[in-house]
């Protein structure tokens, strides 16, 4: 199976090192991101620094002044962490120890631009917003999410991109100082948390035919249980046995539709701006209710859209995440399993070779592995010892 890892700019750019360590790993692909969140991040081998602070969302190249100008929102350009057009020279570093290089672009998961224009942000059924999490309902931030699409996208010397964030984004979010466990919320109580009652999404509920203020309430009425005594369900049915299954339809037919129409307007975008044979992938999840990175899609429309999917794959999770779609994939389909290789993260590289060919056999054509920039050297060698081990 192609293997490709991911990797920041600031991993390779002033390390002479890091193209042909990568490389040896024995990956033919780089995902290198272009545009990406606000980070804090471990660089355990660069000869220069340690610790890289990337303060606050941004693309990680010049952005073209002519193509948003007059437009707001615009993508933010990156600080010292990424300086100049940290992403080509990256790019061109890694390309030349023979590693073909596709884009990673982060899109509805921005902090700063919710704190700069909190009218973009999702808004809960409590009246909070979420400043990381850009609503995809308005227009004028699925324009922005869509042109930011294509031009991070299409970088020089890249063959590819996997969007990341392509959807909703909602409650779950890494956050610094978080305290938001003292009740526990399983992914339907987070759906819940997650649902957005912005001026769009509210116009979007009465357009269905529903009143958002009775919709809203139902929703805080459905979470009163959960505040008392926290609950772990999961799942559809959970979200229908807490929210009513009439409601939860309601909410789903306009979130779901909202999202189809964006990705496809991401891949789209995309498809316009790219030469022929640029593959276009999406970060998703097959569970379509499902918000954050990996975005929830419907597997039919998806594989019709885009070129293919990377799913979280890793903990055992291979066959809810793969076995959705195999009964939608043509013969071009990709179906990459992204398997985390970063054991103080939670990785598991030591049973990367197994969990390969039980991915391969549930039908993924090709791997991801998150991410060689943060890895051990413990680590690194763990992953060159299975793809060695798996033929590359």
């Amino acid at each position: 199976m192609r293997t490709s890892t991911f990797v920041y700019p600031w991993d390779v750019v002033g390390d002479p090192d890091a193209p042909a360590r990568i490389a040896d790993l024995g990956v033919r692909q780089v995902t290198l991101a272009a545009a990406y969140h606000s980070t804090r991040a471990l660089t355990p081998r660069h000869p220069r620094h340690r610790i890289v602070t990337a303060e606050h969302a941004a693309v990680l190249y010049p952005p073209d002044a002519a193509r948003w100008a007059g437009r707001e929102p615009r993508p933010y350009p990156a600080g010292d962490w990424a300086p100049g057009d940290a992403y080509r020279a990256a790019a061109e570093a890694l390309a030349g120890a023979g590693l073909d290089v596709h884009s990673w672009v982060v899109l509805a998961h921005n902090s700063r631009l919710g704190a700069e224009r909190p009218d973009t942000s999702v808004v809960n059924a409590y009246g909070d917003r979420y400043p990381w999490a850009p609503c995809v309902a308005r227009p004028d931030v699925a324009a922005y999410l869509t042109e930011l699409a294509a031009e991070a996208g299409v970088r020089p010397g890249t063959g590819g991109t996997e969007l990341e964030s392509c959807g909703w984004y909602g409650f779950g979010h890494l956050h610094a100082h978080d305290k938001t466990a003292g009740v526990a919320l399983g992914d339907a109580a987070q759906y819940l948390m997650s649902l957005c009652f912005c001026t769009v999404c509210r116009e979007g509920y009465a357009a269905l035919g529903a009143d958002p203020d009775e919709v809203a309430a139902g929703v805080r009425r459905s979470l009163e249980p959960v505040w008392a005594t926290g609950s772990q369900e999961s799942g559809w049915p959970a979200v229908e046995k807490l929210l009513g299954a009439d409601l939860a339809a309601l909410v789903d037919a306009w979130r779901g539709g909202v999202a189809r129409g964006f990705q496809e307007a991401a891949v789209a975008a995309v498809r316009a701006e790219a030469p022929p044979g640029f593959q276009v992938l999406l970060h998703a999840d097959p569970a379509s209710y499902r918000v954050g990175a990996n975005t929830g899609v419907d597997p039919a429309h998806i594989l019709g859209v885009a070129d293919g999917v990377v799913l979280p794959c890793g903990g055992g999770a291979a066959p809810a995440m793969l076995g959705p779609f195999a009964d939608h994939r043509t013969g071009t389909s990709v179906l990459a399993a992204n398997f985390g290789v970063v054991s103080g993260m939670g990785g598991g590289p030591a049973t990367l070779a197994d969990d390969a060919v039980r991915a391969a056999e549930l039908g993924a054509t090709e791997l991801r592995l998150y991410h060689a920039g943060l890895a051990s050297d413990a680590d690194l060698a763990a992953v060159r010892a299975a793809l060695s081990q798996l033929g590359g």
